[in-house]
């Protein structure tokens, strides 16, 4: 409103300083003998002075108002396409359009994506970092709680069963002989209880060897600590570093469950090349789930599906009731030169 009314008088002094000098270069300088006619009344009852005055004021007043309601348009028109500058289709909508004021929003939405990238990149990669430190910290208070199990309530379950062990032999009684092997078999199984919870806690990693020398470290540590066989025939395989070792890690969920669930006493474990793939099976012959009903070891199983698929293979797992558990994972073999590559 301000700038209309300063706006306003502007034009008005403009019109009053123009109609002066019309007069002065048609009549002279101003004298009373030949300027009076402007303010004395004439045929129209209105001086010329007032009506000159009213044209001046009328037309200050409509240029006045025709000049804000432009600016003001501009200004809306403006505003619309400043708010659209933050939107990501902008530069494609305005891509052909001429003019500095274009051009140079135009560049200003390509800096402003650009930033919007690089905000994207930096969250990203604070949330990777945040996630790797959480990793990281988890794995070693992992590796703390699997130390400390291991060396108090492991070894305490150990020197339990020897005691029980030795007891059973030492007592002449049928029935407390029975007993004493009745309480021997559950400490057992809560060995295996804890072994399969240290070898979730702290799993053996591969640490540059090959998924063949890999699992046949695992066999060997499981086979001094389990109190069943353990078969295996293993075969050198070239794959990709993230195929072995989410191979490495489906096998260790798999004896895993095997250890808390199976009650097994034979396990069999094959990494062979066969026809273009290869295969990883883990089979035992323990007590077996229902695969509709059971869900004891849904969790396990959900593991190695999930790791099966980040791969890119497939996978079987196949168990039968009082006849064991089959886990089966097929990856196709890459060619040779694409290995290379």
């Amino acid at each position: 409103m301000i700038a209309f009314i300063l706006r306003f008088f502007i034009l008005m002094m403009v019109f009053a300083t123009f109609a002066m000098n019309i007069f002065i270069f048609l009549l002279g300088q101003p004298q009373e003998e030949t300027w009076r006619f402007l303010w004395e009344n004439n045929d129209y009852s209105l001086p010329i002075v007032a009506v000159i005055a009213i044209i001046a004021t009328t037309t200050s007043f409509f240029i006045s108002l025709w000049i804000s309601i432009a600016l003001k348009m501009k200004e809306n028109q403006m505003t619309r396409i400043v708010k659209k500058v933050a939107e990501p289709d902008f530069a494609q909508k305005f891509k052909k359009a001429n003019g500095s004021l274009k051009k140079a929003l135009r560049e200003t939405n390509e800096l402003i994506e650009t930033q919007r990238t690089s905000l994207q990149r930096l969250s990203n990669e604070k949330v990777e970092t945040n996630d790797a430190i959480v990793q990281e910290r988890l794995l070693a208070e992992r590796q703390r709680l699997a130390r400390e199990l291991h060396d108090s309530v492991s070894q305490q379950l150990f020197a339990a069963s020897m005691l029980l062990s030795a007891l059973t032999e030492q007592r002449q009684d049928e029935f407390a002989q029975k007993q004493l092997g009745q309480v021997e078999k559950i400490v057992q199984q809560a060995q295996l209880e804890m072994r399969a919870l240290l070898l979730h806690l702290r799993p053996v990693a591969l640490h540059n060897k090959s998924l063949a020398e890999g699992l046949e470290d695992l066999i060997v540590e499981l086979q001094e600590k389990v109190y069943f066989n353990i078969d295996y025939q293993i075969e050198e395989i070239a794959l990709s570093k993230a195929e072995e070792d989410h191979l490495f890690r489906i096998a260790q969920e798999a004896l895993s469950n095997t250890l808390r669930h199976a009650k097994a006493t034979e396990v069999e474990l094959l990494l062979i090349a066969r026809d273009q793939l290869a295969i990883l099976r883990i089979q035992d012959n323990g007590l077996g789930f229902n695969m509709d009903g059971d869900k004891t070891t849904s969790y396990g199983l959900r593991n190695i599906a999930e790791r099966a698929v980040e791969i890119g293979c497939t996978y079987k797992i196949v168990s039968v009731p009082d006849e064991g558990t089959i886990v089966e994972v097929k990856v196709p073999l890459k060619k040779e030169e694409q290995m290379n590559d």
